[in-house]
């Protein structure tokens, strides 16, 4: 609401306000080509952070506007509009900037007293500086997704675990941990049952085209999908099944056949994107398929699946179970599944470890690979999303120095995050966290300087957002036991009573 005192609070924001242009101005003059290397991604850094906590001033402005109606006011017919008008921006941008200042800002009751946001903990990582727009976009779509008969208790939980999340990771972090989230709080699909995805599935070839190209769409369920993943985990890989090489290797990346260094030299030359490699994956399995003369004998695909699964999951038939190509199947479907499929048993200790496996050569067993795909889920560096099917075995700490290939050396890393493990500078490290801890087993990276100047060790959460879940609801209990021991507390402090002639307490 607005200011009783409005001709102060306006001469206090035009000082802001001319201190704001004065230190731009001197930004924009300075020599920063003249900055060493370490305080150039400082100074990207220190002002990421001040422009995302003057968004939250936006919302703010936003909300003012509108509990004024100053759009009518001023002839416009929605506050859209006027923001339009008034900054000069598209009609997009003033729609997001509306809808975020609806969930984040502070907004009034009719008394004038301020009401908690809409998504409290995402706004005050805003106004902190911590994440952006979109990060906030992406939290505000996971929660928007959430089903009503979720419990509000449970929805708050959520908001805290992605807000927490956003801080220290990518909007894409985020959505991706969103998804794992809504599976865990529907986890038996209650809005799209088994019969729901019954009637939904179906993929459609439409007509080709002027190009002799056909647009295909559809629905694939939770188990064609977990049957497709690892067949694209193979053929698809950069510099496989590329028709635009024709020094690139055909079939799958398993076979004898296949060159490592041709396949390496492939990949270096592969310029397709994600969809295209995908398109061509299929389309050689396909060929090889009907080569292969299975089609006369054979109704179908083996199953090549690796699913990860808890006792608890087994004995109630309930919940959701992950591939590992990162997908969720429910648990009902994923029991189909095994039922055509070679029963694998991995024995976790109390820190939800493999138990021992050790070997002494560098090359890590199909065992130890097993081990890790239902221990680790994908590749361990903080933010990556990167499934089981696409990484490789690494060792924690390097095995030329002596380490022994042993399970509880082992992680899983993508090639790309291997890759940014070195002594030089930008180099992360690793280690595994010690026992004790609270992630005791698990594997920690250590960032470099320019991205964290304390080297805080990291611990990849993508693939196991139930350890979000339990982090937040400990911390929202531990809140709430405090508050309540502070009320009891207050009760109980006996009352101040003044001194007998009336003067002030000491």
């Amino acid at each position: 609401m607005s200011s009783t005192d409005g001709v102060g609070a306006a001469g206090q924001v035009r000082g802001y306000l001319s201190a704001i242009a004065d230190a731009v101005d001197g930004l924009c003059e300075s020599d920063l080509g003249g900055l060493p290397d370490g305080e150039l991604t400082d100074t990207m850094r220190r002002l990421e952070k001040s422009l995302r906590r003057a968004s939250a001033v936006g919302h703010n402005l936003i909300v003012e506007t509108i509990e004024r109606s100053l759009p009518g006011t001023l002839g416009h017919k929605t506050v859209n509009k006027l923001l339009v008008e008034v900054l000069r921006i598209s009609a997009a941008d003033a729609s997001a900037r509306v809808t975020a200042a609806k969930s984040l800002g502070t907004w009034h009751s009719l008394s004038g007293q301020p009401l908690p946001a809409d998504l409290p903990e995402t706004a005050a990582a805003q106004r902190d500086g911590d994440i952006g727009a979109d990060h906030a976009r992406a939290v505000r779509e996971v929660i928007r997704k959430i089903p009503h008969a979720v419990s509000s208790a449970d929805v708050a939980v959520a908001e805290e675990i992605l807000a927490d999340l956003a801080r220290s990771a990518t909007p894409e972090d985020v959505e991706k941990a969103g998804h794992d989230l809504l599976a865990y709080l529907n986890p038996d699909g209650n809005l799209t049952d088994h019969k729901d995805r019954k009637r939904l599935r179906g993929i459609r070839l439409g007509r080709q085209d002027h190009n002799l190209m056909t647009p295909i769409s559809g629905h694939l369920d939770p188990e064609t999908r977990a049957l497709l993943e690892p067949i694209l985990a193979k053929w698809a890989r950069p510099g496989m099944n590329n028709p635009d090489d024709p020094e690139s290797p055909t079939g799958n990346t398993e076979h004898p056949h296949v060159d490592r260094d041709k396949l390496a030299a492939a990949a270096g030359r592969d310029t397709r994107t994600a969809a295209q490699r995908n398109h061509d994956a299929i389309k050689e399995a396909l060929r090889a398929l009907l080569g292969s003369g299975a089609l006369g004998s054979h109704r179908g695909l083996p199953v090549t699946t690796i699913l990860t699964m808890t006792i608890d999951q087994l004995e109630q038939h309930t919940g959701v179970v992950t591939t590992a190509s990162g997908g969720i199947v429910p648990i009902k479907d994923a029991l189909k599944l095994a039922e055509r499929s070679h029963p694998v048993l991995v024995l976790f200790d109390h820190n939800g470890r493999p138990l021992h496996l050790g070997r002494s050569k560098r090359l890590a067993t199909a065992d130890q690979r097993l081990a890790l795909v239902a221990a680790d889920r994908g590749c361990t560096r903080p933010g990556c999303d990167a499934p089981a099917t696409m990484t490789a075995v690494h060792h924690v700490r390097d095995w030329s120095k002596g380490v022994a290939t042993d399970i509880r050396g082992l992680t899983l890393g993508c090639d790309a995050c291997h890759a940014l493990i070195h002594d030089g500078p930008g180099g992360w490290h690793t280690r595994t966290a010690p026992d004790g801890t609270e992630h005791a087993g698990r594997t920690e990276w250590i960032p470099p300087p320019h991205l964290d100047p304390d080297q805080t060790p990291r611990i990849n959460h993508r693939h196991h957002p139930r350890e979000l879940l339990d982090r937040a609801r400990r911390k929202a209990n531990a809140r709430r036991e405090a508050d309540a021991r502070k009320r009891r507390d207050n009760r109980q402090r006996p009352p101040r009573s003044l001194p007998e002639d009336g003067g002030d307490s000491p």
